[in-house]
């Protein structure tokens, strides 16, 4: 993997709306914790929790962000977010485009 993927990752979680999805995006923007967040509706989410199934309407959030600033991004996830288990699933990236992925860990720099 080049030097430069190796830092980058591509985080998931959902958010019950787009408002709230909004608010966490900027949030996490401005604090520097991602450069980029997407904000995509009409996610249909179907899952078990306290031992019910639940079949809820959601929207996706895609984060990119640096491997240094998870830990922080999920710390403040979990402040900003109403869920009492927020989703958080981090991915790495294998490639992509050299300029994007700069302004990825640029835009990720505290």
């Amino acid at each position: 993997m080049p030097a430069m993927l190796e830092p980058l990752r591509v985080a998931l979680s959902t958010a019950p709306d787009a408002d709230t999805g909004a608010r966490i995006a900027q949030a996490l923007v401005e604090e520097r914790l991602a450069a980029c967040v997407n904000v995509i509706p009409g996610v249909r989410s179907i899952y078990r929790w306290q031992g019910e199934i639940e079949d809820e309407r959601e929207v996706l959030l895609v984060i990119k962000t640096r491997a240094e600033r998870l830990d922080a991004l999920a710390e403040r996830l979990r402040v900003l977010h109403p869920y009492q288990l927020p989703e958080l699933l981090a991915l790495s990236v294998a490639g992509g485009s050299a300029p994007y992925l700069e302004w990825v860990l640029e835009g990720a720099t505290p």
